[in-house]
């Protein structure tokens, strides 16, 4: 299916790239988030994948308000920097401040019937955040960075204590050798939202995938697994 892209403004200020379906049909609609380097080609390639398969994709900066407003950071030992001092430098409040702006333009389009959200490292755990919006019926996080610890940004997130807030569907994707979230966070992880009544989620770790298998570049890609996971996340948002 071909896809046009678009640059926006969402809210005046978070920089977002929109991508869907060529055609004057409605789609459903997600937010998708991206790792700590932003807007790269690397996600905005598996963002038109997506939303080849029928959704209205948009893309939003994670730092759209300081020095790295506009910034794709490179995939090296500077553009880690960077991206981990900005998450240090904000506050959950100001995500979960995007966020809603970001749902809320969502919502408005005239050509979105159903708001998803799907995500990568930490752009996986700002998913997770945003399925406590109510709006939000499906999630996708890959591999989630952080949720065990609360390690998100500025202070410590609340996030795995509101996992009860959630209502909409959730599937959660892990690399079995992903040195971020090993084993035993993967364990807490799973119990909590156990523990939190969403006994009904999906939850896939991949046998051999590492930490960021789905980004195309660097010798962590898995083309495989990459290519399972968003067949899987495509059924899943389809409902199956």
């Amino acid at each position: 299916m071909k896809v046009r892209e678009d640059d926006v403004k969402v809210g005046g200020a978070i920089r977002s790239v929109v991508i869907r379906p060529v055609g004057e049909r409605a789609w459903p609609g997600v937010l998708l988030y991206t790792d700590i380097f932003q807007l790269t080609e690397s996600t905005l390639r598996t963002a038109r994948r997506l939303a080849a398969e029928g959704f209205v994709v948009v893309v939003p900066e994670i730092y759209p308000h300081g020095e790295l407003a506009g910034v794709a950071l490179e995939f090296d030992d500077a553009g880690k920097a960077a991206g981990l001092a900005g998450a240090a430098a904000t506050p959950t409040a100001s995500f979960d401040a995007d966020r809603a702006t970001v749902l809320d333009y969502l919502e408005a389009r005239e050509d979105v019937t159903a708001l998803y959200v799907t995500g990568f490292c930490i752009g996986g755990h700002l998913a997770f955040r945003a399925a406590f919006d109510p709006r939000v019926t499906a999630t996708v996080c890959f591999y989630p960075t952080g949720l065990q610890n609360g390690g998100l940004g500025a202070d410590v997130a609340d996030s795995l204590s509101r996992a009860a807030d959630i209502r909409g569907r959730l599937m959660v994707v892990f690399g079995s050798q992903d040195p971020h979230v090993p084993a035993d966070a993967r364990l807490q992880i799973v119990s909590a939202l156990y523990a939190a009544g969403l006994d009904d989620l999906e939850l896939h770790i991949y046998r051999g995938g590492e930490h960021a298998f789905m980004r195309d570049i660097g010798a962590r890609h898995d083309p495989t697994l990459t290519d399972l996971a968003l067949a899987e996340a495509v059924s899943f948002f389809g409902g199956r």
